[in-house]
């Protein structure tokens, strides 16, 4: 190996694997002295040295010179030849490592190679990622050589390559993709401020605008919907509720309920949580499908959202005055100042902190704990009850399910043999008719023949005898 074809050998690498050259060259140095070693010993003092601008390699064994061709030998030339090979692939992959670390968080567009268990691998150019099943919408599925977009989600080495494992279900694709389908996002002019993300059901995302001249959510929307249809279908049809952010929560948690109309919201600073009052018929619409609209809007706004009607609220109200002031130690001022704050129920009661109990009802720290622990005993005893009446409401709706399906066998049995007489009797019916048309026919047929005798004069009973002698 002369000089000028190690200079071609670190040329190439640099190119065709984008490696830098230095490491290249280190990575020949470190191979040399590993070749050397097998002859010279693992305690030899050996360097070799390549000189970056004309390829020329320098070596030495303390302070003798050595000629590499001449010690490398054979044996050595395939030492060094393996030791490149693995310098080069360890250098590949840092540089992939380095590569991709850049762009976590980002989408990238791959091709699906193959589906393995619970787990798509992905094509990236020359690299393979992996998409496994817990990071795809659920209901979609992937054919080979289907071009696909993910968000880049891990980077790590794994043994002389690199593992990167992609996403399609966190709430940053929604934004890498609203970032890539509104031109307002990337310029700056519109921010998303929050997103909060059911994958493959529904997404909100609260977004907001520098400039007053620009509407938000209808920048996002787009005419007649183009450009947030182009994300549903990105997320293979998952709903997206665009809603304008404020920093004030009393207009952000309207914000985020809709299309529900919202009433009053009513915050407990101490407890996080939001008290939002609707009418008896926006009830359903504000929780949603399996609570799935509050649950949304309680991850955008960072607030535990509490669904209820005023009705509802006063009669939560009144239970809890009721059960605190039932409380040793719980004068009836201090049960009012707890309701007031939010706290309507002993599992509230139960979280609250020392501190904020000892000064709302200045109370001593032993006094705080023991109610704190009465309220504990009582919430575990409501959480008794509770399982207890949910297994009994269980257990009725089973044996309901079983008295309604022998209700229909049962009437399933009557049907078939009303069905059965009913079959028989038209079974009857038709054999007499059968009958009697058989009779009418042979008593016509009679009528016939005797008509016939009498026409020609021959007596009915001597038809087709002979005379007598």
């Amino acid at each position: 190996m002369n000089a000028s074809e190690v200079l071609r050998i670190v040329d190439s690498l640099h190119r065709e694997k984008n490696i830098e050259k230095e490491v290249v060259f280190r990575a020949i140095e470190s191979a040399l002295v590993s070749a050397a070693r097998k002859h010279f010993g693992d305690e030899a003092d050996i360097e070799f040295i390549i000189d970056r601008e004309n390829g020329q390699i320098a070596g030495r064994n303390g302070q003798e010179e050595l000629d590499y061709e001449e010690v490398i030998g054979r044996i050595g030339a395939q030492t060094a030849k393996q030791v490149i090979i693995q310098k080069v692939r360890e250098a590949e992959r840092d540089s992939q490592i380095i590569e991709f670390n850049e762009i976590i968080n980002d989408i990238v567009t791959g091709t699906v190679h193959r589906n393995e268990g619970r787990v798509t691998t992905v094509t990236l150019g020359g690299i393979e990622a992996i998409l496994p099943r817990s990071e795809q919408i659920p209901g979609e599925s992937h054919q080979p050589n289907e071009r696909i977009r993910a968000l880049v989600t891990e980077v790590k080495p794994q043994g002389s390559r690199v593992k990167i494992v992609l996403s399609r279900t966190r709430p940053k694709m929604v934004q890498r993709l609203f970032e890539t389908e509104i031109p307002e996002i990337a310029d700056g002019v519109i921010s998303i401020n929050a997103i909060s993300r059911e994958p493959g059901y529904r997404s909100k995302v609260a977004v907001s605008s520098i400039d007053s001249k620009v509407d938000c959510v209808g920048a996002c929307v787009g005419v007649r919907g183009n450009r947030i249809k182009m994300v549903i279908d990105e997320l293979a049809g998952e709903r997206i509720d665009i809603v304008r952010y404020d920093e004030d929560p009393q207009v952000m948690i309207p914000n985020s309920l809709q299309p529900a109309e919202v009433s009053e919201v009513i915050l407990c600073q101490m407890l996080g949580r939001a008290i939002v009052l609707v009418r008896e018929d926006q009830l359903s619409l504000a929780i949603g499908k399996r609570g799935q609209n509050v649950r949304l809007a309680s991850k955008l706004c960072g607030w535990d959202i509490e669904i209820m009607t005023q009705e509802e609220l006063e009669t939560q109200i009144d239970r809890a005055v009721q059960g605190f002031c039932s409380l040793d130690g719980v004068a009836d001022e201090l049960a009012n100042r707890l309701v007031g704050e939010g706290y309507l129920s002993y599992d509230d009661l139960s979280v609250i902190e020392p501190d904020d109990l000892m000064e709302m009802g200045e109370l001593t720290a032993e006094q705080v704990d023991h109610i704190v622990n009465q309220a504990e005993a009582r919430a575990e005893e409501a959480e008794r009850v509770a399982e207890e009446e949910k297994r009994k409401r269980r257990a009725a709706q089973k044996t309901a399910e079983v008295e309604a399906a022998a209700a229909a066998k049962a009437q399933a049995d009557v049907a078939a043999a009303e069905a059965s007489v009913e079959a028989a009797a038209a079974a009857k019916a038709q054999a007499d008719v059968a009958a009697t048309e058989t009779s009418v026919e042979s008593n016509v047929t009679e009528s016939a023949e005797s008509a016939d005798s009498e026409e020609s004069g021959v007596p009915s009973e001597s038809v087709g005898q002979e005379d007598s002698p």
